[in-house]
């Protein structure tokens, strides 16, 4: 019972983060509702994304992300995406999986 405790102690001092992409950068707290274990931010297949002259169109359906339950598609100008620091797309949906909170896209070559 002791250890029990001493174990929920540490865990309750842990500072807390936003939620991390899976290679360690931190998502904005406003893209992820600053909430470590919401799992609404994610990587999400480069096939999701198509870029167009007018931005980013994003389709993803079950699989794709762990708050999807059916096909969604996205448009998104490409100046309100976010700067990917993975080399890899993230899209965080909140407050439910209907509604884009925050897309990141890697750096484009030319």
């Amino acid at each position: 019972m002791r250890s029990l405790l001493a174990w929920l102690m540490m865990i309750l001092a842990l500072p807390a983060y936003a939620h991390d992409a899976a290679t360690g950068w931190s998502y904005d707290a406003y893209c992820c509702n600053g909430d470590h274990a919401s799992g609404d931010c994610q990587t999400i297949p480069s096939r999701s994304v198509r870029v167009t002259r007018n931005g980013y169109e994003i389709t993803v359906g079950p699989g794709d992300h762990r708050l999807v339950t059916r096909r969604h598609d996205f448009s998104l100008p490409q100046s309100n995406a976010r700067r990917s620091r993975d080399e890899e797309y993230h899209l965080c949906l909140f407050p439910n999986e209907d509604t884009l909170r925050c897309f990141y896209a890697p750096d484009m070559g030319y």
